[in-house]
C-alpha cells in the first residue's frame, strides 16, 4: 500500500472535524446520487479586516472511502485559512480531480488532497471525491460568500 492509500484510509478512518458544531452560517445536505454517499456539512466564515476567514467546517457524512476522505482533507485544508486560499485550493482540487489522472495536484496549494490525485482516472468516483467540496461552496454560497475565482492555469502537459 503506498503512501496515498494510507493517507485515504487514514482520513476515512479517522475523519478529521467530523461531527456537525455550531456557530455557523449554511448548512446544507448533498447526496451523490450515484452511489449514495452523503453529507451534511456546516460552514463557519468569519469577516475580518483583512477578508473573510474559514473559521469551521464541520460536518457529518456516510459514503465510501474516498467521499469521507475527501470531506475530512476539505475540513483540514481549509478551517483557519483566509477564504481566497481556500477557493483557490477548491478550484485546485476540482481540476486535478477532473483531469482524468494527468494533473497530479500541488502538494503546496491541496495538502493532503493530493492522496486523491488517482482518483480522475475513474469518472464514477470522482463525484464521490467531489461531494463535500461541492457541499462546502454550496454552504459559502448560501451564507452570502462569493465563490468566484481566478481560474487556475493548467500545468504543463496537461489539458
Amino acid at each position: 500500500m503506498d503512501l496515498y492509500q494510507q493517507l485515504i484510509l487514514e482520513h476515512s478512518k479517522n475523519p478529521q472535524h467530523a461531527g456537525l458544531r455550531d456557530p455557523f452560517e449554511a448548512e446544507v445536505h448533498h447526496v451523490n446520487p450515484t452511489c449514495g454517499d452523503e453529507v451534511t456539512l456546516r460552514v463557519h466564515v468569519e469577516d475580518t479586516p483583512d477578508g473573510p476567514v474559514v473559521r469551521d467546517v464541520s460536518y457529518d457524512a456516510l459514503g465510501c472511502s474516498i467521499s469521507m476522505a475527501s470531506t475530512s482533507i476539505l475540513a483540514e485544508e481549509t478551517i483557519g485559512r483566509p477564504l481566497s486560499e481556500v477557493l483557490t485550493t477548491y478550484e485546485a482540487m476540482k481540476a486535478m480531480l477532473t483531469s482524468k489522472g494527468e494533473d497530479p495536484g500541488d502538494e503546496e496549494v491541496i495538502g493532503d488532497g493530493v492522496a486523491l490525485s488517482g482518483v480522475g482516472k475513474y469518472p464514477a468516483r470522482v463525484k464521490c471525491a467531489l461531494l463535500g467540496w461541492m457541499a462546502f461552496t454550496d454552504a459559502l454560497h448560501q451564507s452570502g460568500h462569493s465563490t468566484e475565482t481566478t481560474p487556475i492555469p493548467a500545468k504543463e502537459g496537461t489539458s
